[in-house]
């Protein structure tokens, strides 16, 4: 892969941070802890080039300057759960600052992984979405637009990204689809059902031109232009509070919500990588842990084993 010239590294670890909050869902405190590991990672490479007349690039960073790194960190007290959260928030940096071609290799691969529990989903229950959605006032631009933005988002499983880069003419209205550019600018359909078709073309009709568009995105801010990833956290962010839901609730909780809620309606797990554009299957087996519930009154209700007694022969 070809590197580019990096930017600061204070400047791409705040876009990392943006990524984990809007596009990767993760919570504010979680976020301010990735932040806050990232500090002394920066503070360590200023003591360590500090004899240089300039900071050390990102691509100059490798495997023995990340031991040393650690190194340094048990020196002043780190160990356990610190030392594997930090591990944890380079490697995500680093994975980030490699899909954005800004380093030639990830140095982090060769790290020993820490092992930590993993964590499921946050997920909404349907009569939690309902009321988020009942929410954005529908009489205004702003309602519209944020009521046809959530609807799709829960409608389409889409990703933060893919729905900030939705163009007016990535709706087939006469078929009920939604062209989709997820990562690597792979291109899906995805459908759409009837209520999220008409209030998409009513809003590219009827409310978008309001903005006073000078781009072409589909979902616009207040001067005009497309939103940003951070501007969905914060508007999802709005109607949930709205709602009298104080979990971290992120734009990437309804995808989670979509992929869940076909998998408890019956849908099987390849459709549901599909939808959601998954390359690997793996990567939506997640969200096998809702079945469990359902599976288990199946199991009840027609295993002979567990009968009740009145109902033994």
């Amino acid at each position: 892969m070809n590197s580019v010239a990096s930017p600061p590294i204070l400047l791409l670890v705040s876009a990392w941070l943006d990524h984990l909050l809007a596009e990767r869902g993760l919570s504010a405190n979680t976020v301010a802890a990735y932040q806050q590991d990232m500090r002394n990672f920066h503070a360590f490479l200023e003591e360590m080039c500090d004899a240089r007349p300039e900071p050390a690039a990102l691509d100059t960073i490798d495997e023995h300057a990340l031991f040393l790194y650690l190194a340094w960190l048990r020196k002043r007290g780190h160990a356990g759960r610190s030392l594997a959260r930090h591990l944890s928030s380079l490697r995500g940096f680093f994975a980030y600052a490699f899909e954005e071609g800004l380093v030639r290799d990830n140095p982090t691969l060769f790290l020993e992984r820490p092992k930590l529990p993993g964590l499921l989903p946050e997920v909404l229950n349907e009569r939690e979405m309902d009321a988020i959605l009942a929410l954005p006032d529908m009489r205004e631009k702003l309602g519209a637009r944020d009521r046809c933005m959530l609807e799709i988002l829960y409608g389409a499983g889409l990703r933060v990204s893919e729905l900030c880069k939705l163009r007016v003419l990535d709706l087939d209205a006469q078929r009920g689809v939604l062209r989709v550019f997820g990562k690597g600018a792979k291109e899906r359909l995805v459908p759409l059902h009837g209520m999220a078709v008409s209030l998409l073309t009513d809003y590219a009709r009827d409310w978008r031109p309001a903005f006073s568009p000078k781009e072409d995105a589909l979902f616009l801010n207040r001067s005009g232009k497309g939103l940003s990833r951070v501007a969905l956290w914060k508007i999802v962010r709005k109607y949930a509070l709205k709602a009298g839901i104080r979990r971290a609730i992120s734009p990437h909780t309804f995808r989670h919500s979509f992929a869940t809620h076909l998998l408890e309606g019956g849908a099987d797990l390849r459709s549901v990588q599909i939808l959601l554009g998954h390359a690997d299957i793996s990567a939506t087996e997640i969200y096998t842990h809702v079945q469990s519930g359902r599976l288990r009154r199946i199991h009840n209700a027609y295993h002979p084993r567990c009968r009740t007694r009145e109902d033994a022969p």
